[in-house]
């Protein structure tokens, strides 16, 4: 997203940042980081990629974490595995797969087709797992 301009929003769904952001950061693009609610991903978390890149996203940005998800929750794993009977996250892959869906729908709903979307404001009651966090 950071090489090309044609990329209008990104989402982070729990993965590492290579390398620190060109100046300008994203110029001003929409960001959001979804991730485990673990010692991984919150501020702090020792992936120190997520806390170095929050400041230099600028523009509109997110950093949501997920209760009881791991480092698969955001793929289809949650779904393989429960299929099979498998033991996976403590989030359960019904659930898993459905707050995934309806946070990057809602992300992408609001910054590429212009929708309004308030779930992405804050915390949701129907959405106790997700924390908002504005480190």
């Amino acid at each position: 997203m950071a090489a090309d301009r044609r990329i209008d929003a990104g989402v982070d769904m729990d993965g590492a940042f290579r390398g620190p952001l060109p100046p300008g950061g994203l110029g001003g693009r929409p960001f959001m980081m979804l991730g485990t609610d673990d010692e991984v991903h919150r501020p702090g978390g020792t992936d120190t990629t997520w806390d170095a890149t929050w400041p230099t996203l600028g523009g509109w940005k997110r950093w949501l974490t997920v209760a009881g998800a791991n480092h698969f929750t955001f793929s289809d794993r949650p779904v393989i595995l429960g299929r099979f009977g498998l033991p996976g996250p403590a989030l359960p892959s019904g659930r898993a797969v459905a707050l995934t869906r309806t946070y990057v729908a809602a992300f992408f709903d609001r910054h590429l087709r212009g929708l309004p979307q308030p779930l992405l404001d804050g915390p949701s009651a129907a959405h106790p797992e997700v924390a908002f966090h504005t480190p």
